[in-house]
């Protein structure tokens, strides 16, 4: 960081389904240019974001967290104000305040919290059709729960991972992973270190097949120790997904957004 500058993060809300993913990529919408074109309109000057998570195409976020520096003296209200003037309907800053240069997004991160929702009923959705993984049939909540808490831990993820994963270790550590019905709608939070490319998605696909009743719950734990991609199932749809927390050192000062419910998040169904 060059002398005279300031380092601010922002919190985000959007809606992934009109997005290649976060990342910026020549000649596709991305979420990473929206809000750098944004915060560089009220800057007078570029700026470069860095993002918690890397989320990807049709990927929503009620709570991703992102950091950029600026020689720009503005009011929070006004980076806030002025941004959200610029950005499109489907995204939205939360809220700005200002961090020690030290500060890094993704790097700080303690933990990433995801929610994976899906829809149960009869006929497809029409407004939640970008929102919800559909499925026609209900799920058993209680048996996907039970064998959800064998991912809990420090384990190898190598069967929950993307073939083109390009981190150098699948060791990741969950904190927390549940499965819980809300009205017609059943969630999957989950609540980890880091996250593996398409690892939560890769956990929804195969928890499903333990609520449908293809699998048993013990089937989870087998998949976990066999470290095998190719029997893990099906990779989950990207619309059912949302970035739903990224959890900091309180002592820094990040706003700690409570966690809409699935009902209020989506509303609709």
């Amino acid at each position: 960081m060059s002398a005279g500058q300031r380092r601010l993060a922002v919190g985000l809300e959007y809606d992934g389904t009109r997005y290649a993913g976060w990342q910026l990529q020549p000649g596709l919408p991305s979420i990473q240019d929206a809000v750098q074109r944004a915060l560089s309109a009220v800057a007078d000057h570029p700026v470069a974001v860095t993002c918690a998570g890397r989320t990807d195409a049709g990927v929503h976020a009620t709570v991703q967290v992102a950091h950029f520096d600026t020689l720009a003296e503005r009011q929070m209200r006004g980076w806030m104000l002025g941004a959200n003037s610029l950005l499109p309907p489907d995204i939205t800053l939360r809220w700005v305040v200002e961090v020690d240069a030290r500060f890094h997004a993704r790097h700080t991160a303690l933990a990433r919290s995801y929610r994976y929702v899906v829809l149960q009923r009869a006929t497809r959705p029409a407004l939640l059709r970008d929102r919800v993984w559909w499925v026609r049939d209900p799920l058993d909540a209680a048996a996907m729960h039970a064998a959800a808490q064998c991912l809990a831990g420090e384990h190898d993820f190598s069967a929950f991972r993307a073939a083109e994963c390009q981190s150098p270790t699948a060791m990741r550590r969950i904190d927390s992973i549940g499965v819980a019905p809300d009205g017609p709608l059943l969630t999957i939070d989950i609540a980890a270190n880091a996250f593996l490319h398409h690892m939560a998605r890769n956990i929804a696909g195969a928890l499903l097949a333990v609520g449908t009743g293809e699998h048993s719950p013990g089937w989870l734990a087998e998949l976990l120790a066999g470290r095998d991609r190719t029997r893990a199932g099906v990779t989950a749809p990207a619309c059912g997904l949302y970035l739903c927390g990224v959890r900091y050192p309180s002592s820094l000062g990040i706003p700690e957004l409570v966690p809409v419910r699935s009902s209020a998040m989506i509303a609709g169904a």
